[in-house]
């Protein structure tokens, strides 16, 4: 597997919890979890490059 997968896969999944954690009580910058998925869906899409043909 690829860095820039396991990454993305991992913010994602943090960015899921905060935005979980975020209905149940209300923090400052909670927010930012929904850029932490967009942004961790986009790294897993982009790191999941598979070689065709190599």
């Amino acid at each position: 597997m690829d860095r820039t997968f396991i990454l993305g896969a991992g913010l994602t999944a943090l960015g899921v919890g905060g935005y979980v954690g975020g209905l149940v009580v209300a923090y400052p910058g909670r927010g930012f979890s929904i850029t932490a998925v967009m942004v961790g869906i986009t790294l897993a899409a982009i790191g999941d490059h598979r070689r065709v043909g190599a």
